[in-house]
């Protein structure tokens, strides 16, 4: 029963986070050969994955519909890595090897922008929600409204 009230409130939070005017992030890789706009809440819900290339990453990232999502320079800068599934691209910087968003496999019309490569300035706060990728498939059905995270 407790487990069921945690997830309704990350389901409201997330939903809150959602509807909250959206601002214009930018941000980029580590040498700067690639840059990107993104539009998303000042107050982002951030989820911290433990699978087994996001854990080796210690990736935080935050889905945003492809819509939002606008690549200024650089894609000639990167290349894509694609494990296991192959339905994540695992996109980074071939210069400096920073991968600052990907395309994920739960919301493969969305793009996944990692919190750490967002220029200063415009993110109020940030909400952390643990994943569980370890175990993705029990994990997306336990939280299936990860999915609705890339929808307008």
């Amino acid at each position: 029963m407790r487990m069921r009230a945690r997830e309704l409130w990350m389901m409201e939070e997330s939903s809150r986070s959602r509807n909250q005017e959206k601002v214009k992030h930018t941000g980029g890789c580590h040498c700067g050969a690639v840059r990107f706009e993104v539009w998303a809440p000042a107050t982002l819900d951030v989820i911290e994955c433990n699978c087994s290339i996001c854990y080796m990453k210690r990736n935080a990232h935050f889905i945003v519909p492809e819509k939002d999502f606008k690549l200024l320079k650089g894609a000639d800068s990167l290349t894509c890595y694609m494990y296991n599934t192959h339905q994540a691209k695992h996109t980074f910087c071939r210069v400096c090897g920073v991968q600052s968003f990907y395309t994920p496999r739960s919301n493969p019309d969305g793009r996944a922008v990692t919190i750490y490569c967002i220029d200063p300035g415009t993110v109020v706060a940030t909400t952390v929600t643990a994943y569980d990728g370890r175990n993705w498939e029990a994990a997306m059905s336990a939280n299936p409204s990860i999915k609705d995270r890339s929808k307008p």
